[in-house]
């Protein structure tokens, strides 16, 4: 979802109205981008690469991946042992061992390829201050840290050239979506107010993001709200009916509450355009919530680790951006999966990533590359994601009303806690609630246990569900029948 914001916002200066804005019009606070100079060259030659259809596509993702791989084996130490003994000037991914999360967390210091960043320092001096959320670490360079819905939490650096890239794909790609009459017109006669409903309390891709361009200026700060998906709808209704956006941005799930709510008559927003990402966006819910808002709603299939890699085409259909990621449905075994076959996880790679390459890193999720051109005329790969994605929780209050608690904000709740490595909160009843937890190396199971059992029992109270009943499960979390890793969801 973050550089979905980008797409949405204006620039600083000048009259009030949209345009498409690929990040900063240096490339990112100064920063070069490797095939030119900056935003303008990167949009230039996204669209440039999508007309020229699918062959300059493949060729340039080719190009890019031999310049990446000569760079990681000459500058970081993990991928200079990794690739030892394989030809040079590769440029066919299959010839390149996958990675893990887990591996190459092991072997932070080793993985980077610039040595000032280390992964002791930069959780010390960055990552544990909150204030610092939306700032450059070392003035160059965005880290995030993922919560683990995968299953494994990740440290992410990237440096200008990953960003501006991934703002100047994603912007231009949603161009048929976003530069229509019914998005412009409204946000014209009203003006840009952004309302970015994410999950903060941390250094998570979306905020720190939307964090980074509230800083730019004062006018900025007022054309981007960020709300926190930890608060109770009703709060987040009242903020919003504030704020009257023009744009809303958040999590699939989150959206669909948000939807409920204005036909229940409780929220009373019209924003011309809709954006989801960070969770899967199913068909159904895209008509719910398209129908609900009355606008068009924009999909972004992305991760931290990749944050352009597919955006919707003007037909409703995930697209991935091939010339600047690369996408590799594979099955248990690692082997390539066909069209129309969904995979058991998916290899990606990030092209334009210099400081922390991530070459068939493997992402989780489950996708299915669908036979046969889009109806759109895209040259590139059309994709279905059936990854992550979170139950919207009901539970039944002691006075007998139904209350939805929002995936994510539960998911912050816990995963946040002090201690905890993996969990997964499960609805078992409309008054039960089951948490299986993991804890990290070294800490008191049972301490964590206690902690994240106050503080869910604090969440659901302020919710008015104190009667909902919170058990620690004795089962490790574990993936879900489907061999989704799922933290949150009703059973």
């Amino acid at each position: 979802m973050p550089p979905i914001l980008c797409a949405v916002a204006v620039r600083p200066g000048g009259p009030e109205r949209p345009v498409l804005q690929w990040g900063d019009r240096d490339g990112g606070e100064g920063g070069m981008v490797q095939d030119g100079f900056g935003a303008p060259a990167a949009a230039w030659d996204a669209w440039r690469t999508e007309r020229g259809g699918p062959g300059p596509v493949a060729r340039r993702g080719r190009t890019r991946l031999a310049g990446l791989v000569e760079h990681a084996r000459r500058a970081s130490p993990y991928y200079r042992a990794l690739y030892r003994g394989l030809p040079a000037g590769v440029d066919e991914p299959r010839l390149l061992p996958p990675v893990s999360k887990g591996a190459l967390m092991a072997r932070f210091d080793e993985w980077v390829t610039d040595p000032e960043v280390g992964l002791e320092a930069l959780r010390r001096d960055h990552l544990a201050d909150e204030s610092l959320v939306g700032t450059l670490y070392l003035g160059r360079y965005r880290v995030f840290t993922t919560s683990g819905t995968s299953g494994e939490p990740v440290v992410l650096v990237h440096d200008r050239s990953s960003w501006t890239v991934a703002g100047a794909v994603l912007g231009v790609r949603a161009r048929r979506t976003v530069l229509r009459p019914d998005v412009l017109g409204p946000v014209l006669r009203q003006g840009v107010r952004a309302a970015a409903v994410l999950a903060t309390g941390g250094h998570f891709a979306a905020v720190s993001t939307a964090e980074a361009m509230r800083r730019r200026s004062r006018r900025r700060a007022r054309q981007i709200r960020v709300l926190s998906v930890l608060r109770p709808v009703p709060q987040l209704v009242a903020e919003l009916d504030d704020y009257r956006p023009t744009v809303l941005l958040g999590f699939p799930s989150t959206l669909e509450v948000l939807a409920d709510e204005l036909r229940a008559g409780r929220l009373r927003i019209a924003p011309a355009l809709v954006a989801a990402g960070g969770e899967t966006l199913s068909g159904a819910a895209r008509h719910r919530i398209g129908d609900a808002f009355g606008c068009a709603v924009l999909d972004e299939y992305a991760a931290s680790e990749v944050p352009g890699l597919a955006v919707q085409c003007h037909r409703g259909v995930l697209h991935v951006n091939a010339d600047r990621y690369l996408l590799e449905p594979v099955d248990e075994a690692g082997r390539p999966v066909p069209a129309g076959e969904t995979s058991a996880t998916v290899l990606v790679t990030n092209l334009a990533n210099r400081v922390q390459p991530l070459i068939r890193y493997d992402l989780g999720d489950r996708v299915t590359v669908l036979p046969g051109p889009c109806p759109c005329g895209s040259p590139l790969p059309p994709v279905r994601v059936d990854g992550r994605a979170g139950d919207v929780l009901r539970f039944r209050s002691a006075d007998g009303r139904e209350v939805a608690v929002l995936p994510r904000a539960l998911a912050e709740v816990v995963g946040q806690t002090p201690g905890v490595h993996r969990f997964q909160a499960v609805r078992t009843g409309p008054r039960a609630l089951a948490v299986r937890l993991e804890a990290e190396p070294g800490v008191d199971p049972g301490r964590v246990g206690a902690a994240v059992e106050a503080r869910v029992r604090a969440f659901l109270a302020e919710r008015g569900l104190g009667a909902v009943g919170v058990e620690r499960s004795p089962d490790p979390p574990r993936p879900d029948p489907s061999g989704k890793f799922r933290e949150v969801w009703s059973a």
